[in-house]
C-alpha cells in the first residue's frame, strides 16, 4: 500500500480523495472562508498574515479501526461562533465521509489557523 493511500474497511483510497470530499463538504459550512491554501480567499490571507497552510496539509487523515480520523485546518469568518461553526465542519464532513467512502468517522479535528474580516 502506497503513503497516500489509505486501507479502510478492505478498500484502498487516496488521500487526495479523502482530502476532496472532506475540503468540499467543509467549504460548504456557514462561515467557513476556506480550507487551508486552497483558493483566493487563503491566498489573500497568506499575504496579509503571512499565514497560510500547504494545500496537500489542509486536510490529514488516518486510520483507526474500520475509521477514518480526520483533521481539517479552515480560515473563518469573523462573527461566527467557533464552537458552533466546529460543530457544523464535524457534522458534514461525517456525513460526507460516510455517503461517499461508505465508512465511519471516529473523529474530526477542526483546527481554525486564520480568521478574516468582512469588507466594510
Amino acid at each position: 500500500m502506497a503513503e497516500s493511500e489509505l486501507c479502510v474497511s478492505g478498500i484502498g483510497i487516496s488521500r487526495d480523495v479523502v482530502s476532496t470530499i472532506v475540503s468540499l463538504a467543509a467549504r460548504r459550512v456557514e462561515g467557513v472562508a476556506s480550507v487551508g491554501g486552497n483558493d483566493i480567499a487563503s491566498s489573500l490571507i497568506s499575504v496579509f498574515t503571512s499565514r497560510s497552510v500547504a494545500p496537500d496539509k489542509a486536510v490529514e487523515s488516518s486510520v483507526e479501526g474500520d475509521l477514518l480520523h480526520v483533521s481539517v485546518h479552515l480560515a473563518v469568518f469573523y462573527g461566527y461562533p467557533f464552537t458552533k461553526l466546529a460543530a457544523d465542519v464535524r457534522q458534514a464532513v461525517s456525513e460526507a465521509v460516510c455517503e461517499q467512502i461508505g465508512v465511519g468517522v471516529s473523529a474530526v479535528d477542526v483546527r481554525i489557523d486564520s480568521l478574516v474580516f468582512p469588507k466594510e
